[in-house]
């Protein structure tokens, strides 16, 4: 087969007319947002992309550091009323029969109690898993998020964070909730010992004429849903904090990239 010796440079010209493309396409879509958060009462143009995607990781680290630390502590989660693990909804049929079983009132006191510690064990192994996901963030990620609502980091946070999360938190949460802590006897015991006595008088004549309903419910996975729940609650408080309030900017590159925020 003849060969064209023209054929290489062909090649070679076509392979740097598609690098070329592409990257124009990448800084026509950064510039595209660009314009866009300019657009939106937001101004830029003092500001890099790089300022700009330093500023918003700064901003998460700030944030996912101050959440992990504040919730990781003795009562971060139980003494919290927005974020308490309570007992899972299909539980909630015990609390109205608790009197019903003896001892069922200590016992149910018992699990919330040490579902929240579960939490607050989970809560400080969230910081790698963040600083992890921030690291990966693009400048694409950056500028959307600027442009976006008050909890658009945590968001990111969210979807990008959320499956690893799980992955950490329940292995500790479920060594948490075994742990022998008041009276010798762990979480997972006491859960078992009111489900149990729930489910006896659930399936008794009485409880069956009171309308009374068996329970089975996955404690550790529930407990590792709702801490991760409380955790990005915190984080989202965090960040509306960082950018509204500016003696919240704690160094000079948040100071940049939030106080050029006009929404």
């Amino acid at each position: 087969m003849k060969t064209n010796k023209y054929f290489p440079i062909y090649w070679a010209t076509t392979l740097l007319l598609v690098a070329s493309i592409s990257s124009n396409a990448q800084t026509l879509k950064i510039n595209s947002l660009k314009k866009a958060v300019t657009t939106s009462g937001i101004k830029t143009s003092s500001l890099s992309t790089d300022e700009i995607t330093k500023g918003l990781k700064s901003a998460l680290v700030i944030g996912a550091t101050n959440a992990s630390m504040k919730l990781s502590k003795t009562d971060g989660f139980f003494r919290d009323a927005a974020i308490k693990i309570l007992l899972p909804p299909e539980a909630q049929s015990i609390m109205k029969n608790v009197a019903k079983i003896p001892g069922g009132k200590k016992l149910v006191d018992d699990v919330v109690y040490r579902m929240n510690r579960a939490a607050e064990d989970a809560a400080i192994s969230a910081k790698p898993i963040f600083v992890n996901a921030i690291t990966s963030m693009s400048i694409t990620d950056a500028l959307s998020i600027l442009k976006g609502s008050d909890n658009a980091a945590t968001n990111y946070l969210k979807k990008s964070s959320s499956s690893a999360l799980t992955a950490a938190f329940q292995p500790k949460i479920e060594a948490s909730l075994n742990k022998k802590i008041i009276g010798n006897i762990s979480a997972t015991e006491s859960w078992r010992t009111l489900m149990n006595a729930n489910n006896k008088a659930a399936k008794s004549f009485a409880g069956r004429l009171a309308g009374m309903k068996t329970v089975n419910s996955n404690l550790s996975g529930y407990v590792t849903e709702k801490a991760i729940n409380g955790i990005f609650v915190k984080i989202a408080e965090e960040e509306k904090l960082i950018r509204l309030n500016p003696s919240a900017r704690v160094n000079d590159v948040l100071k940049k990239v939030f106080s050029s925020v006009s929404k």
